[in-house]
């Protein structure tokens, strides 16, 4: 066992430290004299219980998580099925089951099985280009069933983390570039016709979204498209974010001397909205040092996942990189108005015991790699990849 934890990349535990050290600070800045009193103590009992499933899922060979992908895959739907039909209603969205003093939200869950799942889906193929119709189709229907279910649950947000994944794994996963190409000008079409659609047609629109129990979506895309048409209660919390970013100037009010933020004119600064404590409290100096954080992080990833000799291990780290990249460019993004408020998380910051969990368990799925994936197992190379060993013989 302690040879397995001497090759861990200590400098991202070091990085995972310090995002514990920064969450703890900023939820107690914006929670002291609240209801929410007390919530930095609940946070470092998440942040320890997330610290023991990293190092367990380190010591754990990731090939193991692969061998059982599809029941992992087929567990996770059950869980968005049942959660659609027993799941408590948070901020509009149906989807957490909520068990005594414990929640768990299964799209967050989900979004580590789906990685696992598409590597095993994408590991057995052989290294030759993907197939549109036996691969790629096949793949990207497997991926909508939980993006289905994620979206009847009034889940935006996670919804399409499921894609950002299966964008970054096709990608990486040897997708023919002619494939990859038309792909992105379907994407983009869909977006700028989706937009464009939605800024000149939108009372149509919202109308629709009312009638099928949608007006959620409305509240929450308006003040990113058509911010004259949104309703006050609907850009009350982009509006006093934005705000409250602008007066953090350079080095910030101080800490625990954020105007906006001590008196609760942003909502939820200790959950989705504490990238604005941040920025109003340290200003563009402390956000820079947070997006440093995250850049180093990924950079650390990005040099496992080139070190890996084995197949399984560079398709679980570019999927738990996409899904990072994802979540950090969201949260960020909704604040300072180039995205849509969607209710993600700030990884590793934000408050919140199943966003922190799965993220702090991507990462130790991420150092299985580091510490197990330099030695191929028989059990994952394909019948091809064998035939070829066997003629090179």
């Amino acid at each position: 066992m302690l040879q397995k934890l001497k090759k861990v990349d200590y400098v991202v535990v070091f990085i995972l430290l310090i995002f514990m050290g920064i969450s703890l600070m900023a939820i107690y800045s914006v929670t002291t004299g609240t209801k929410f009193a007390g919530s930095h103590i609940k946070m470092l009992e998440f942040y320890i219980l997330a610290f023991i499933a990293f190092f367990a899922l380190i010591l754990l060979d990731y090939k193991l998580l692969v061998k059982y992908a599809l029941y992992l895959y087929l567990f996770g739907i059950m869980l968005l099925i049942a959660v659609n039909f027993f799941g408590s209603d948070v901020n509009g969205a149906q989807g957490w089951f909520k068990i005594g003093g414990f929640s768990l939200q299964p799209a967050e869950l989900f979004k580590l099985l789906l990685i696992i799942f598409l590597t095993y889906l994408l590991m057995k193929r052989p290294k030759a280009k993907l197939s549109l119709w036996r691969d790629v189709l096949p793949i990207g229907g497997l991926t909508f069933i939980p993006f289905a279910l994620v979206m009847i649950q009034n889940d935006l947000g996670n919804a399409l983390s499921y894609v950002l994944i299966l964008l970054g794994l096709l990608w990486i996963g040897n997708i023919k570039f002619l494939h990859a190409f038309l792909a992105l000008i379907i994407l983009a079409a869909v977006a700028v016709g989706g937009i464009f659609s939605y800024i000149h047609y939108h009372d149509n629109i919202e109308k629709f979204l009312n009638n099928i129990g949608r007006n959620h979506w409305t509240e929450r895309i308006d003040p990113w498209l058509v911010p004259d048409k949104a309703t006050a209660k609907a850009s009350y919390h982009t509006k006093n974010a934005k705000l409250a970013i602008a007066s953090g100037g350079m080095m910030g009010e101080g800490y625990m001397k954020g105007t906006s933020v001590q008196s609760g004119r942003v909502p939820y600064t200790y959950s989705d909205s504490i990238f604005v404590e941040i920025a109003e409290e340290f200003g563009f100096v402390g956000s820079s040092i947070v997006l440093l954080l995250y850049f180093i992080l990924i950079h650390r990833l990005i040099l496992i996942c080139l070190e890996c000799r084995d197949r399984a291990g560079p398709l679980l780290i570019v999927g738990v990189v996409s899904m990072m990249l994802y979540q950090i460019f969201e949260n960020i993004g909704a604040f300072i108005g180039i995205m849509p408020l969607t209710g993600i998380t700030l990884p590793f910051i934000s408050y919140g015991g199943t966003s922190l969990l799965i993220n702090m368990a991507s990462i130790g799925v991420v150092m299985s790699v580091r510490v197990h994936g330099h030695e191929v197992s028989e059990d994952f190379i394909t019948p091809t990849q064998k035939i070829s060993s066997t003629k090179q013989a």
